[in-house]
């Protein structure tokens, strides 16, 4: 195997994969001996999905984990800024390098813009090659009897467990990182990071990103929470679920990484149950390649004509956490100070915002994409239109979820509310999900004045619930 550092060398392009371990694209480049230019670039072009304040936090710290790993293995992160494109051809000339290797995204810009990208290196003579790094199976690999893409889930994951994914690859011991001179942005000077005001102290407290981090949860996962995985997963008051979404997210960890390990678990329903959550990522995906309007237009055509309202005011309460419902307010704050919300407060909040109140699905895609650390352009366009019921695999239109219920059920103790919405948890547990019902006594015994301490709810359930069976219904009939 060659390994002069006079060869030309070959770029390992980085993208969504910030990782050393099963990572293709730097595997082959290390299996050819060439000299390695690993590179990432700031796409800060005005473009439809950019990355939103919480993504670009997480992604300072996760390239800067993936700067020190390379730097252990003898390679440095070479730092761009701009057009792909361009960048790329900018480091092809200054390295002499032979070509390009990265891990594909199925996002439809993202294909758009690699296809043409590909197209200009083979035109230059230059090696250009992608690989999967990112899903178990290929958009295209997995389709119904009748050769379409699936747009059931059931089906879909059905198939999924049939197949057999790749294994994992091992991270390289050492790379040869090419000694040639190039100049290097500064993570510094991207300003990713909040600064007036530094609302990501919350973020801080909560996230540790990087590949390290990731395998370390996933160790904390097997070995505290995967057994009553079916379980704990919904209850938000309690660490019961993986929250490897935003190293997923960030490729700091691989879907065969985790595949391969829950495969080496002693099997139960939990274990089961955690599998799956990862087939409906890859079926989030599935959709948007095959659907790339997901993002923006409903899959359900008649609901480009549904009645959603406009009521800046409603939306206003809905983010900040301010509409009366304690579950929905407990939700939207987790998100605002960690980037991060318990999946199954997810579910109520997306439903109290389409649902209860009305309003465009979109609104709430667009606030997630912002807030969320683990923002997925796929993950997120499906598990909205799943919730607003305009998806191809959606929730029914009559299931509209009761945020007092939901909170009784799954946050039974309090826990939860009360740690995010501390003004009311002086209530007793019976009272805590719907403090409106509590006496003039109770809430002066837990120190509430009652429209001032909270909000009293901005919509009354019983009447927005039929408000929205109605519209749903109408529209069923169109």
């Amino acid at each position: 195997m060659p390994t002069s550092t006079t060869e030309a060398p070959l770029i390992v392009w980085f993208r969504k994969d910030l990782r050393l371990a099963d990572n293709p694209a730097l595997n082959a480049a290390a299996e050819s001996g060439r000299p390695i230019v690993p590179l990432f670039i700031l796409d800060d072009q005005k473009r439809p999905w950019a990355p939103g304040g919480a993504s670009r936090w997480w992604l300072h710290h996760s390239l800067a984990a993936l700067q020190a790993d390379l730097a252990k293995c003898g390679a440095r992160l070479l730092l761009r800024r701009g057009s792909p494109a361009k960048v790329l051809d900018e480091v092809l000339r200054e390295s002499g390098a032979e070509g390009v290797l990265w891990n594909r995204g199925y996002e439809p810009t993202v294909i758009a813009r690699d296809k043409i990208i590909k197209a200009d290196l083979q035109k230059a003579g230059k090696r250009a090659e992608s690989f999967n790094g990112t899903l178990l199976f290929e958009p295209w690999e997995l389709k119904t009897q009748a050769g379409h893409p699936f747009k059931v889930f059931t089906p879909f994951c059905r198939n999924a467990l049939r197949m057999q994914p790749r294994t994992p690859l091992a991270a390289p011991k050492a790379l040869n990182g090419f000694a040639g001179s190039l100049t290097s942005d500064t993570l510094q000077t991207w300003t990713l990071l909040p600064t007036r005001p530094d609302w990501a102290g919350g973020l801080r407290k909560a996230w540790t990103p990087g590949e390290t981090a990731a395998a370390a949860l996933l160790d904390q996962f097997r070995e505290n929470t995967a057994e009553s995985y079916l379980i704990s997963r919904d209850l938000p008051g309690e660490v019961g679920t993986s929250r490897l979404s935003p190293h997923l997210a960030f490729g700091e960890i691989s879907a065969h990484q985790i595949w391969h390990r829950a495969r080496t678990w002693e099997q139960g329903a939990g274990v089961t149950g955690f599998v799956r959550q990862i087939i409906w990522r890859e079926f989030c995906t599935h959709l948007l390649y095959h659907f790339p309007q997901l993002p923006e237009e409903p899959l359900r055509r008649e609901f480009s004509a549904f009645p959603w309202r406009r009521d800046p005011g409603s939306i206003t309460a809905w983010q900040q956490g301010r509409t009366g419902y304690p579950i929905v307010d407990a939700g939207m704050r987790e998100l605002w100070h960690t980037g991060w919300m318990h999946n199954r407060v997810r579910m109520v909040v997306a439903s109290f915002l389409v649902k209860h109140l009305l309003l465009p699905w979109r609104v709430g895609e667009d606030w997630f994409w912002d807030t969320l650390v683990d923002a997925d352009l796929a993950n997120n366009a499906a598990n909205w239109q799943w919730v607003a019921g305009c998806g191809t695999d959606a929730a029914p239109y009559f299931r509209v979820f009761n945020p007092v219920l939901q909170g009784e059920k799954f946050d039974k103790n309090g826990a939860y509310v009360r740690r995010w919405v501390p003004e009311i948890a002086g209530l007793p547990d019976s009272l805590l999900h719907k403090p409106w019902e509590a006496s003039e006594a109770q809430l002066q015994a837990a120190g509430i004045v009652a429209g001032q301490t909270y909000p009293v709810p901005i919509v009354d359930h019983k009447t927005a619930r039929s408000r929205a069976l109605l519209a749903f219904a109408e529209l069923r009939n169109v």
